[in-house]
């Protein structure tokens, strides 16, 4: 897997002479993957990009669909990545659930999941419109550097007063409000 940051340091080369699905087809392969070395599974990413340029172009007269059954049909684009592309490039309201978000989810009681699709539409139901266009990335950021896996940061937590996790290392009760339970959800469109 690659990081955020990784990835944008490596990408910001590759768009600047790369930034359209036909640029990428005639950048080629081995040239994309030369921008994209130091990203982690490289060789699969830029052979990804080069099928996700060719399906742009063929299927979509090169421009990126806006919805999310389509997304996903495109080579080396799952939920998470679709999710990303609606929020960020069409204004949709989605929620791409990595994995600070779905351990936020489930450890603050704000949206329990058995799968990050299950954690998606918790969140969906919970955030507040206004706020959706960046709660991905605020809730990253507090997964990445507040609420971590291994040894959260309670004390610096601006949340305290609602989680509910068992491992809480400080003494900011959870509310006495209760989040209704999410109805059970058939297929995930």
């Amino acid at each position: 897997q690659a990081t955020d940051v990784g990835v944008n340091k490596a990408t910001r080369a590759l768009f600047k002479v790369a930034d359209t699905p036909q640029k990428m087809l005639a950048l080629g392969e081995a040239k994309v993957g030369e921008y994209i070395r130091t990203v982690g599974l490289w060789r699969n990413k830029a052979k990804n990009v080069i099928a996700l340029s060719e399906a742009l172009i063929r299927d979509h007269g090169g421009e990126v669909p806006d919805d999310r059954d389509q997304l996903v049909k495109l080579p080396g684009v799952g939920r998470k990545t679709a999710n990303v592309v609606l929020n960020m490039a069409f204004g949709q309201h989605t929620m791409a659930v990595d994995t600070h978000i779905f351990r936020i989810g489930n450890r603050l009681g704000l949206a329990p999941g058995k799968t990050p699709e299950q954690v998606e539409q918790g969140l969906l139901r919970i955030i507040p419109d206004e706020y959706m266009r960046h709660a991905h990335h605020w809730l990253i950021l507090h997964g990445r550097y507040v609420c971590k896996a291994r040894k959260p940061d309670c004390p610096l937590c601006v949340i305290a007063d609602i989680c509910k996790a068992e491992e809480k290392t400080n003494n900011v009760p959870a509310p006495l409000v209760e989040i209704a339970p999410l109805e059970p959800v058939g297929e995930i469109q």
